[in-house]
């Protein structure tokens, strides 16, 4: 492992490291989420994790960290097939993180109303989660098996996710209790509002559609003040059947405000639609995944 070290580049070590140590923040906060409010409220949870404790409610015996550790091994056996070898191999580490994270890291919490417990735990889990995704990889579970779905069927991640943690409710529903379910959806609901916000955050990209006939001079303040690039659409309205020249530019929520500042000062009237985007792959502008 050493020798391993050693012929890293600087740059790469830091990368590595800085990747472990988010992996084992995101992983910390989810086992305190988990082990100090989930299990004791008997609460489920989305994903590989809601299967984990539906089995450690079943059979109190079985630690949730050596189940967690035993049921993402059929999913990286899948994995190493359709997943990329550097999400795969940090994943793989995140995973064995966050098994020893749920076996060490209990932390009590003194919140004994439902609700405020199944809030708590979603903001505490959904920061965790989201700071385990800045990361190059994940902790394993539904993570893996989203990508190989995605790769080998074309089954969107979020279609795999809802059908998995739909299960989950349901079993936890028909199981123990329906308030147990309810409570358990609300802090799903807010774990994964949380997990946008950390994840995207500021840096969400967004489409921006700008039709004006200072179209020539806006595209050149964007290029030049702003720094990001312009593609000039041929458009006809359907109404005047003139022909307009359609802006289209990609920036990021910081620099929204900028460029509608910036479009109100050279053409108060000028038709803009801005647009929220799932991933945009390409240089500088970029927020593809890692995997």
């Amino acid at each position: 492992m050493k020798s391993l070290f050693r012929r890293l580049p600087l740059k790469s070590l830091k990368q590595v490291l800085w990747n472990l140590f988010l992996i084992s923040l995101g992983s910390s906060l989810c086992a305190i989420a988990i082990n100090g409010i989930l299990i004791p409220q008997k609460f489920l949870s989305g994903g590989l994790t809601g299967l984990v404790l539906i089995i450690h409610y079943l059979v109190p015996s079985l630690p949730v960290a050596i189940l967690y550790a035993l049921l993402n091994v059929p999913v990286f056996a899948l994995g190493w097939m359709y997943v990329g070898r550097r999400f795969f191999l940090y994943s793989l580490v995140g995973a064995a993180i966050f098994s020893g994270a749920l076996a060490w890291v209990h932390v009590s919490l003194p919140v004994h109303d439902m609700l405020s417990s199944a809030l708590l735990a979603g903001i505490i889990s959904g920061v965790g989660v989201g700071i385990i995704l800045k990361s190059l990889g994940s902790a394993g579970g539904t993570d893996i098996l989203s990508v190989a779905l995605l790769k080998r069927f074309s089954i969107r991640i979020g279609t795999t996710s809802l059908v998995f943690n739909s299960g989950v409710l349901v079993a936890g529903a028909l199981l123990f209790s329906l308030d147990k379910a309810l409570y358990t959806l609300i802090y799903m609901y807010v774990s994964t509002r949380i997990l946008e916000l950390v994840v995207t955050g500021l840096s969400q990209r967004k489409a921006i559609f700008i039709i004006s006939p200072q179209w020539k001079e806006i595209s050149n303040h964007i290029i030049k003040n702003i720094h990001r690039g312009v593609t000039i659409l041929d458009g006809h309205g359907g109404y005047s059947g003139k022909n307009e020249n359609v802006l289209y530019t990609v920036i990021n929520f910081r620099e929204l405000s900028r460029l509608k500042q910036l479009i109100r000062q050279i053409d108060p009237k000028a038709f803009v639609v801005v647009n929220n985007t799932l991933e945009v792959m390409g240089h500088r502008i970029g927020n593809q995944p890692q995997w």
